[in-house]
């Protein structure tokens, strides 16, 4: 089937959670994964169901809907059909005390009823563990992710001017430039591992939209559809002469994505102050990429970049007003968030092979959000761009 996860991928993925999961927890004797995008990462198959990990057996894949779907999508080595957690568990024999699951994201009700047939007593956590080994990419990986690059950058640097004309929407904008995006390869939607984010694109606004206040943990903002659908774009902000354009959206190809942001200027020039902030944040992205080596350590990275940076430049840096956030850039694969973090409290040392979205961005009064975002892999020689390295404000007349 096309888009096989490759055995030996899944076989290397569940070697490493052994390894992370006998370093961390040297007690383990059970672990469980009920979400899909981690199913998938260990299965090449996104069903509903478990996958059980006994510390001495072979980790099972039970499936509730579709078991023939998993078959045929997955080469996991056991898969089994369940029409309940009931049927795993008379599968099994006597439990340990302790498992370990996804305490981030599995739901205390599913908890409850996966642990009327599996009574342990206790939970413990294995987020980091997962989020550590997925933080490095395989070669697999990465070969997806390079593609996701090429559909990003052909679309936000070639294609997107052409989109834009006088009086459109942001809501049609952003309509047609998810037709572009998935004609030219885009998966169709971008993941985010955040609790109870809904994202169909990404932030997409005309002007002084792009630093409207929104809950979304990030530098940039849109006002949206309305209350009910904060995102997307709104109907009423039409684009005119004079607006900066910033679109800050994914891109995926077979569940991996990039992330990148890229600004224009429709119908005639902004002002010269708002090019030169675009300028000095494009020379922080660089900054910041020229240190993404083995060994480095992502806390450090950010103070050496923030202490660097004059006190009048951080006014509205990462965000507009009192929405600054506390990073610089974020680890990014199967999810558009992932582990680790440009910031303070990421102490763990860089691999190779690492891929991190890197955004620095100020917001300017009554013009909106400037500056830049793109995707590198971590390489022994620094940060190895994968979306494009177009310094952003193309004018489009």
């Amino acid at each position: 089937m096309q888009g096989q996860v490759p055995l030996y991928e899944l076989q290397t993925r569940m070697a490493r959670f052994r390894e992370q999961m006998d370093f961390a927890n040297p007690g383990w004797v059970m672990a469980v994964i009920f979400s899909k995008i981690n199913l998938y990462y260990f299965t090449g198959t996104m069903q509903e169901g478990m996958l059980l990990i006994p510390r001495n057996e072979e980790a099972v894949h039970w499936v509730r809907r579709s078991y023939e779907r998993a078959i045929d999508e997955s080469l996991f080595p056991t898969i089994k059909p369940m029409n309940g957690f009931r049927d795993a568990a008379e599968n099994m024999g006597i439990l340990p005390d302790t498992v370990y699951l996804e305490t981030e994201i599995v739901p205390l009700a599913l908890y409850q009823r996966f642990q009327k047939y599996f009574p342990f007593a206790h939970i413990k956590p294995l987020d980091m563990q997962i989020a550590s080994i997925r933080a490095l990419k395989s070669p697999f990986e990465l070969s997806l992710m390079e593609r996701s690059g090429k559909v990003h950058q052909r679309v936000l640097e070639v294609l997107v001017p052409g989109l834009l004309n006088d009086g459109i929407s942001e809501a049609d904008f952003a309509a047609e430039l998810f037709s572009t995006l998935v004609k030219e390869g885009h998966q169709g939607i971008s993941r985010f591992s955040m609790f109870d984010i809904e994202m169909v694109l990404g932030h997409i606004a005309f002007g002084e939209s792009s630093i409207y206040p929104t809950c979304f943990n990030g530098p940039g903002g849109n006002y949206g559809m309305y209350p009910a659908v904060p995102m997307l774009g709104s109907r009423e902000r039409k684009l005119k002469k004079g607006d900066l354009v910033f679109v800050d959206i994914g891109c995926g190809i077979e569940g991996y994505h990039t992330d990148k942001t890229m600004t224009y200027m429709f119908g005639k020039s902004i002002p010269a102050e708002a090019i030169d902030i675009q300028r000095k944040c494009v020379q922080v992205q660089d900054d910041i990429a020229a240190l993404l080596k083995p060994g480095a350590i992502p806390s450090e990275i950010y103070d050496t970049i923030m202490n660097n940076l004059n006190p009048e430049f951080l006014e509205n840096f990462m965000g507009y007003g009192s929405r600054q956030v506390k990073f610089l850039g974020h680890g990014i694969g199967l999810t558009i968030d992932e582990w680790p973090v440009i910031a303070q409290g990421f102490d763990d040392p860089l691999n190779e092979g690492m891929v991190f979205a890197i955004e620095p961005k100020k917001g300017i009064k009554n013009v909106g959000l400037v500056g830049t975002e793109n995707t590198f892999i971590v390489t022994l020689e620094g940060g190895r761009c994968i979306t494009g390295n177009h310094p952003g404000l193309i004018p489009v007349y």
